[in-house]
Order: C-alpha cells, then sequence, then structure tokens
C-alpha cells in the first residue's frame, strides 16, 4: 500500500471526520489527483489480468460502518455530498438536495441515491483485494479519505454494477475525466492491479481532461 490505513478507534475516527461532516455544499470525494498526475499513476500501475473472481462475496467487504455518532458511512457521504441536508435522530437525511456527477440528476429524497464504490468491491476483489484481510476490506468499502465513495442515482450506479471502465462510462460524457482521475488514484492508493482494456479506456480518458 502507498498509503498508511489506520484503523482508529470510534471516537478518534469520529473526531477526524468532523470537518466531513460540515463540509460546505460543493465538497466533492477528497483527492482526486490532477490529470498529469492521473497519468504518471496510472503507468504506475501492475497490468494484469483480474484473478479470483468466482470467490468474491460481498459479504468480505464489511459495510456500512458507524462513522460518528449514530452516522454510518452511507449517511456520512450524504451529508458531505448534498445541500441544505436535514436529518432524524438516527442520521437518516429526512430532506436535501443532490445532484449526482454521472448523470446530472437532481434529488430530493434520500432513497433516490446510491452510493456508489467508484471502484466496485467486485473489481478491487479480481485486482488483488482477495489477498487482504476482512480489516483491510472494511477500511476500503468504507473509505472517505480517497474518491471512492460518490452519492449518485441509484438505477445509474445500478446500470454501472461491478463494471471497470472498459465495459461501463457515466452518461455525462464531460464527467469522465473526474472519473477516470478518481479511479486511478483509488487503484493506486491500494497497490490494485488493472488489466490492459481497462488502462486503455482509462487512458482515452484522461485524453479528455
Amino acid at each position: 500500500m502507498r498509503r498508511v490505513l489506520s484503523f482508529l478507534l470510534p471516537a478518534a475516527l469520529g473526531a477526524a471526520l468532523i470537518g466531513v461532516m460540515d463540509a460546505p455544499a460543493s465538497a466533492t470525494p477528497p483527492n482526486i489527483p490532477s490529470a498529469a498526475t492521473a497519468t504518471t499513476r496510472l503507468g504506475e500501475l501492475t497490468v494484469a489480468a483480474e484473478s479470483h473472481g468466482d470467490t468474491y462475496d460481498r459479504d468480505l467487504f464489511p459495510h456500512w460502518i458507524t462513522i460518528d455518532g449514530a452516522c454510518n458511512t452511507r449517511e456520512t457521504v450524504l451529508k458531505r455530498d448534498g445541500t441544505n441536508i436535514t436529518t432524524d435522530s438516527s442520521c437518516y437525511p429526512t430532506s436535501g438536495n443532490w445532484t449526482s456527477p454521472y448523470d446530472g440528476g437532481t434529488w430530493t429524497q434520500a432513497s433516490d441515491l446510491d452510493i456508489d464504490h467508484m471502484v466496485p468491491l467486485a473489481e478491487a476483489w479480481a485486482s488483488g483485494a482477495w489477498s487482504w484481510t476482512t480489516a483491510h476490506r472494511q477500511d476500503f468499502a468504507n473509505e472517505l479519505d480517497q474518491p471512492q465513495l460518490w452519492a449518485v442515482t441509484d438505477n445509474v450506479n445500478q446500470s454501472k454494477s461491478d463494471q471497470d471502465p472498459a465495459e461501463w462510462s457515466p452518461p455525462t460524457s464531460s464527467f469522465r475525466c473526474t472519473y477516470a482521475r478518481a479511479w486511478i488514484q483509488v487503484k493506486w492508493s491500494y497497490d490494485l492491479t488493472v488489466d490492459s482494456a481497462e488502462k486503455s479506456a482509462l487512458t482515452t480518458w484522461l485524453g479528455t481532461c
């Protein structure tokens, strides 16, 4: 791993995320690199065929976990990515406004949104996460320090499913540059591999930046 993953105690984790919970409406997932940096990092990724796909199980990536008080990872991302959010005592958003970057859809009900794993869990598994510990996979599935989690239109997320950029692209073509940069950052930060078709698609998308 290129960064140190810390398994924080809940109290410390909550304190670290106060800024996230109170982030301004313009907040987006953190650590999206520039196109130049993403290009360099893409070149550093190991190119390899996917493997172990037939042993994938979503339950091997525990989520959503408690982040702060009553708020779990999903609720934290909804609060970060929306505007004018109000929540109930369980931290569930009861009102707010969200714009899905993948398709430009606008929503006022949290139930219309999924939290997408930029690099899907099954994709991560087949790209190296099969060898991780469960704790490491939990960290990945609830990652708030990298551009891994995005509040997006539910059916758009479902159409993406477990596909990589060679197989699926966000409907809003102008977002593909950002998508590629975020995808590369997540794979790079977790030392995951890319296959040749995936790398080719990411290179093409970076060319639109």
